[in-house]
């Protein structure tokens, strides 16, 4: 028997490479079919499921906000963009979409819990405990909340200063309805009895110790004039080491001696 002769080196790269390109060939081709058949509608979305604890909203009007902002059927819908749908109605913090075959999508959400009232009185906007604003019905609000305002970009400094200085109201039956930080970084709380007090500038700690000075004293101060916490009008803190003081029925200005005019 005659001893066979041995392919070149080059034929045999040939041959590989020839073979690489076809299987590569038969990929693409089986995969821009597969791609061609998933785009067909035969895999319609049915339904769109959506759970969580919701309060301010329901399940049928996220799906009539939501749907008409769906394109593709089941495989090739965007996740993303559903995501985005779902986030963009008003109560809705945080969406997590995901497929459920055989054709349809889950949407589990997030619903905001707001802390405070946000801006001016006419603005429709609250704060989330995470410091994040957003636009809502206040109407839906449904307990008493404080209202905060400042900077947007300082949202959560406002709210952060809020949960410090709030608890040290509580044992003088005292509570902040408004907490505004001015453009300038100036403080300024509004109590429930109506008293303004003016923080100045500082940051936490600063303010924590300014405002326990003030209570801890303001009490027998006011006592002094025959008032209560009640009477406070306002009180100034901005003074080193000292506050000023306003009570309803007490004056520092004499009055001037018809007389003597």
């Amino acid at each position: 028997m005659a001893d066979s002769i041995p392919v070149p080196l080059d034929v045999r790269l040939m041959n590989i490479v020839a073979t690489l390109l076809f299987a590569l060939c038969g990929v693409m081709l089986l995969a821009a079919g597969a791609w061609w058949v998933l785009r067909q509608p035969f895999f319609p979305l049915a339904g769109i499921k959506v759970d969580g604890e919701l309060t301010h909203t329901n399940a049928v009007t996220l799906r009539a906000n939501v749907t008409p902002q769906l394109a593709g059927n089941f495989f090739t819908v965007d996740l993303a963009k559903a995501r985005s749908a779902f986030e963009s109605v008003p109560w809705v913090r945080k969406a997590v979409v995901r497929r459920e075959f055989p054709n349809k999508l889950r949407a589990t959400l997030t619903e905001q819990v707001p802390v405070a009232f946000w801006g001016e009185d006419d603005e429709s906007r609250l704060i989330n405990g995470y410091g994040e604003v957003f636009e809502a019905n206040v109407a839906e609000v449904d307990q008493p909340l404080p209202r905060l305002s400042g900077p947007l970009a300082q949202a959560g400094q406002v709210l952060g200063m809020y949960q410090v200085l709030a608890p040290l109201f509580t044992p003088y039956d005292l509570a902040i309805d408004e907490l505004v930080l001015s453009a300038r970084g100036s403080w300024e709380a509004k109590l429930d009895t109506g008293a303004v007090i003016e923080l100045g500038r500082g940051q936490a700690e600063e303010m924590a110790v300014r405002t326990r000075r003030f209570l801890a004293s303001v009490r027998q101060v006011a006592g002094q004039y025959g008032r209560t916490l009640e009477s406070l009008e306002g009180a100034d803190l901005r003074h080193k080491d000292a506050y000023a003081l306003r009570l309803r029925g007490v004056t520092t200005v004499v009055a001037s001696d018809p007389k003597k005019k």
